[in-house]
Order: structure tokens, then sequence, then C-alpha cells
């Protein structure tokens, strides 16, 4: 969905221009990710859970888990749940290959990062939906590329 360049390369998927989303077909409740992801230093980019409408996707209908070391409010930056659940510091993800675990049950919320906890929180507004990759432009267009591999759903 939208204008990001996906492709494949080097075992990964992969954008750095554009706004998008590669979107499951499938609808997902309760479930575990685990992906790794390499992102720029500049890269905006997150991986949205339960979203009620997969034609527009964000962080208003659906669970954003953030890729963004530069955002200019840290506290919902890489690590965090924007909107829902802050992170405080602000780990970084940029130049290096980082794990993302997160687990959606009922209406709990839980984000690692790394190996790191960074959010364990109550939330019921999405229960369920598809999920998306997003590669997006932000301020300054065609900066940041983001990458993704090993992304693997688990159904609960």
């Amino acid at each position: 969905m939208g204008d990001a360049n996906w492709r494949v390369a080097d075992g990964a998927v992969l954008a750095d221009k554009g706004n998008g989303y590669l979107v499951t077909p499938a609808l997902y409740g309760d479930f575990q990710i685990r992906a790794e992801f390499w992102a720029d230093e500049d890269t905006n980019s997150g991986i949205f859970i339960r979203c009620s409408d997969p034609v527009k996707i964000s962080a208003a209908n659906c669970y954003e888990v953030n890729v963004y070391d530069k955002r200019p409010d840290p506290v919902y930056g890489t690590g965090a749940v924007v909107d829902v659940a802050k992170v405080v510091p602000m780990p970084k993800a940029a130049g290096r290959w980082n794990t993302y675990d997160i687990t959606a049950k009922g209406d709990r919320l839980v984000v690692v990062f790394n190996g790191v906890q960074t959010v364990d929180a109550r939330d019921a507004k999405h229960a369920r939906g598809p999920i998306g990759l997003q590669r997006f432009d932000g301020v300054v267009k065609d900066k940041g590329t983001i990458k993704f591999r090993k992304v693997e759903i688990r159904p609960l």
C-alpha cells in the first residue's frame, strides 16, 4: 500500500523512498511477532498492528511500534507504542540489525527491543486487524532506509 519502493535484496525486504506499507492479508487478534530490522539514523518506520482500517493505516487506527531515532518527541520514538506507551530513555536502532519481539494478547501490549522490555501496557482501542511494515518520508523526502528480515508471526 502506498508508493514506497519496497524490494527484496540480500535476504531482506527494504525501502528507501516513498511512503507505504507492506500489509498482511490476514487479520490478527492475539499474536506474537518477532522481526529483525535495520534502520538509517533518519529513518521513520514502524510495525503497525491490529489496524482497524487496512486501507488507511495510521497511528490513529493501529498500534504503531515505532522505529524513529530522531522523533521530535522521543518518548514515542524507537521502542515505544505511539500515543499509548512511552519509552524513557529511548533506545537507538540506527546502523545495526535489531530485534523486536511484540506480543498482543487481549488488551495487553508488550514490546521487547533487543532483549530489553520497553513497553508493558494495557489498551483496548484495537482488538484485531492486519499487520503493516512501514516506510515513511516525513519532512525530508527520500531519507532513511528501512530493512526487515525474519518477520515471524505466531497467532496465540
